[in-house]
């Protein structure tokens, strides 16, 4: 195919391939008819098809065509599964080829570093492994449809405030651990066709210009051999452009681009070799649509909308679920039970801007519990923050003279959307105060939340269970009914951990920043990796989630107890499902490091598998752990390294429930350049071989116990106190401590330095 691009530059005049660097509209590549080159339309889409046919615009105000709204990102990822990714890649790819459609925009995998940021509903999680991993199988799913994937927003997007202009400042460990992670993963595994730079700067450099990201580390390092495409509107300097490496400015049709991009070539300031190197990747493009271009056979929306439902009801969250003398969920169908609030009869199932879905229809939880004479109360008006004392009371009175009583709460369209951040992570207080008025007269209350983030429960010790559903797409009411009446388990985790309270989130003190210039404090400690580190509780760990049955998990086995950082391990246990009916798990892995010389997390997500059980039936799952699972990123040599030492195999539940516990020893094949000079402590000598040859024959008199005499007069702690102030002497001072000539230090440091 490279050989048809080829040929194709060498026929196409200056100007046609300057058209080609941007779009033609709001939507399509250009084309070039002469040639045969047809125009490509790419369209929003991470958790549904967004085709504007009429008037363009990339915030979601103008109607597009009526198709099918999945779960957001945020639901998805709560799945743990990649086979619901797959599902959701497959049924898009299938709708795009129908409506002609080459690409879609998506998914979001900006981690989410604050609660706050608008947009987290687009985004998978917190941790970038769990997001990587989903992401791949979206992507590789997509793409077998002939559908090019376009992974957003590179890099570390994680705020809608100043989103245009400011600029996420940070580390290069915190950039490359945590916020380039998941794009890696789209690159190497997903084997994404395109990438789309994010408006803003990463310290200070625009990522549509950023040569360290669209090619250093995206070309380079990655391997990446797609194309580069900006967010609409984000592109800024057209020389800096070329040469960073942006192949695609959008939107296009205005001609501004194009008149900048000749006068840069006009004036030597960008090159026809450079403009053909960026052409090239977009004609690949183009002819892989070409090529993968399916015949329009139709699409059956009914059945995607049963794919809606399903992929909702696994994703759905039981965050909590009481037991006293029994269960309130799921609710027997001999209980008479009210469904109170807005959201029952009109729910909350997506996010604002431009992923907003023209759904073809929308169900209800009140619709689907037809059949089990549900009782319906209003409770509140979803537009306003203020309770109207009429709809409390009749929700208090229908929940007395109920058994069950279900409120659907959540958050309203003006609380989380693209194009700002939240205020705040509060529920609207005439919810909360219908929520307080209802679990005074009624014990058996349970809460539906409908929403992209997490929420502040005030209530939450007031009520028997709390049953949270995400931003869950067209069909999140008939998903919501099923799971509280024991259709289907509930086999949801949390891909994000829940605050007990705004303050203590890592990034409480640096969001968004004044001006949009983030500086990320926090560096790697974000999400669980914060709360785990300062031992904080937390609302609700990354990784939780409640059953209707019981699982145990026994027998882990490491196959290897020791290895080297080149090998890989595999890691096997066992869970069974102890209780009374089938359910789902996800088995998670995590891993730490019990003794790095360098500041690590507590523990870091490396595995997860869901598998599904009958009652009693128990499984063996599987994991498999390479240099990746036990590296940290090392600014010394800009890549990833392992350490020497013991590192323990965690299985939980999540975050914060391990259930089995192993410890294998991994030995790095590389040693960190150190470079010594006379300022370096004794210490660092164990950093090297050569340093620790060096250090055992410094110790060698400490040892001969000649001092035991002074020890004895200084007391107990004289021996430790000594060898700490021995490995924190800088080695110039040896000279007079040490016994030791500068002559022979300065030859001591050369030798350690060759």
């Amino acid at each position: 195919m490279r050989k048809k691009v080829e040929e194709m530059l060498n026929m196409l005049t200056l100007d046609e391939k300057i058209a080609l660097c941007s779009g033609a509209d709001f939507w399509h590549t250009e084309k070039v008819e002469r040639l045969g080159i047809p125009s490509v339309m790419m369209c929003d889409g991470p958790h549904g098809l967004r085709k504007q046919e009429g008037e363009s615009d990339h915030m979601g105000i103008h109607e597009s065509i009526k198709t099918v709204c999945y779960p957001s990102a945020s639901a998805l990822a709560s799945g743990f599964d990649e086979n619901v990714l797959e599902q959701l890649g497959e049924a898009l790819g299938r709708e795009c080829q129908a409506e002609d459609v080459g690409m879609l925009l998506g998914p979001g995998l900006n981690m989410k570093r604050s609660p706050l940021c608008g947009r987290n509903f687009e985004y998978f999680s917190e941790d970038p492994y769990l997001a990587g991993k989903l992401a791949g199988a979206y992507i590789r799913s997509l793409q077998k449809q002939g559908v090019a994937a376009c992974v957003k927003h590179f890099a570390a997007n994680n705020q809608e405030t100043m989103r245009m202009n400011g600029s996420s400042n940070m580390d290069e460990r915190t950039l490359h651990e945590i916020y380039l992670p998941a794009f890696e993963m789209a690159v190497k595994e997903g084997k994404t066709r395109s990438v789309m730079c994010a408006y803003n700067a990463v310290n200070g450099e625009f990522c549509s210009e950023n040569k360290m990201l669209l090619t250093d580390i995206l070309r380079k390092k990655w391997g990446f051999d797609g194309f580069v495409v900006t967010d609409w509107g984000a592109a800024k300097d057209v020389v800096k452009g070329i040469r960073a490496g942006l192949n695609l400015v959008m939107p296009g049709g205005y001609g501004t681009h194009e008149a900048a991009l000749k006068a840069a070539l006009e004036s030597g300031k960008v090159t026809k070799s450079e403009v053909d190197a960026i052409v090239a990747d977009v004609l690949q493009f183009i002819f892989d649509y070409q090529e993968q271009k399916q015949e329009n056979t139709g699409i059956d929306r009914e059945e995607l909308a049963k794919l809606s439902e399903e992929l909702a009801v696994q994703c759905a969250v039981l965050l909590k679920n009481d037991s006293c003398d029994e269960k309130v969920l799921p609710i027997s169908t001999e209980k008479k039970a009210v469904f109170i609030g807005a959201f029952a009869e009109k729910p909350r199932y997506q996010g604002s801007g431009s992923s907003h879905i023209n759904a073809n229809r929308v169900t209800s939880a009140l619709e689907a519990a037809k059949k089990y004479c549900v009782a319906y109360a209003k409770g509140y008006h979803a537009e306003t923050e203020s309770a109207d004392e009429e709809l409390v009371q009749e929700a208090v009175k229908a929940a007395k003279q109920a058994d069950v009583a279900v409120v659907f709460a959540g958050l309203p369209d003006s609380f989380e959307s693209e194009g700002f951040d939240r205020e705040h992570d509060q529920l609207p207080d005439n919810q909360n105060r219908l929520i307080e008025e209802i679990s005074e007269v009624q014990k058996n209350l349970v809460v539906v939340l409908h929403g992209g983030s997490p929420m502040h429960l005030p209530w939450l010790k007031k009520v028997k269970a709390v049953l949270c559903m995400h931003l869950g797409g067209q069909q999140v009411g008939a998903a919501a009914v099923r799971l509280l009446y024991g259709q289907d388990n509930p086999s949801g985790k949390l891909a994000e951990t829940w605050a007990k309270k705004l303050p203590d989130t890592p990034a409480y003190l640096n969001f968004p920043g004044p001006d949009g210039i983030a500086d990320y404090c926090e560096r790697i400690y974000m999400g669980y990796r914060y709360y785990d580190k300062k031992e904080m509780d937390v609302q609700f760990p990354f990784g939780h989630g409640c059953s209707y049955t019981d699982f145990a998990y026994s027998d882990l086995k490491v196959e290897k107890s020791t290895l080297s950082d080149t090998e890989t391990v595999r890691v096997t246990c066992k869970i069974k499902n102890t209780g009374s009916v089938y359910g789902k798990e996800v088995v998670q892995l995590y891993v730490r490091d019990l003794e790095s010389s360098v500041d690590r997390p507590v523990r870091e997500l490396k595995g997860f598998v869901k598998t599904d059980l009958n009652p009693n039936q128990e499984k063996q799952v599987e994991f498999l752990l390479d240099k990746r699972s036990f590296a940290y990123y090392e600014t010394k040599i800009h890549d990833w390294y392992v350490e020497s030492g013991d590192f323990a195999i965690e299985i939980g539940a999540s975050s914060r429930d391990i259930r089995l516990r192993e410890i294998v020893h991994v030995d790095s094949s590389a040693e960190l350049p150190y470079h010594y000079t006379l300022e370096s402590n004794v210490g660092s000598l164990l950093k090297t071989a050569k340093g620790r040859a060096v250090l055992e024959q410094l110790m060698l008199p400490m040892s001969k116990g000649e001092e035991e005499s002074t020890f004895d007069v200084l007391g107990e702690g004289a021996a430790k106190m000594q060898q700490r102030m021995f490995l924190e002497m800088p080695l110039g001072i040896l000279e007079s401590f040490g016994g030791m000539t500068r002559e022979q230090l300065m030859q001591i440091v050369q030798d350690l330095n060759k």
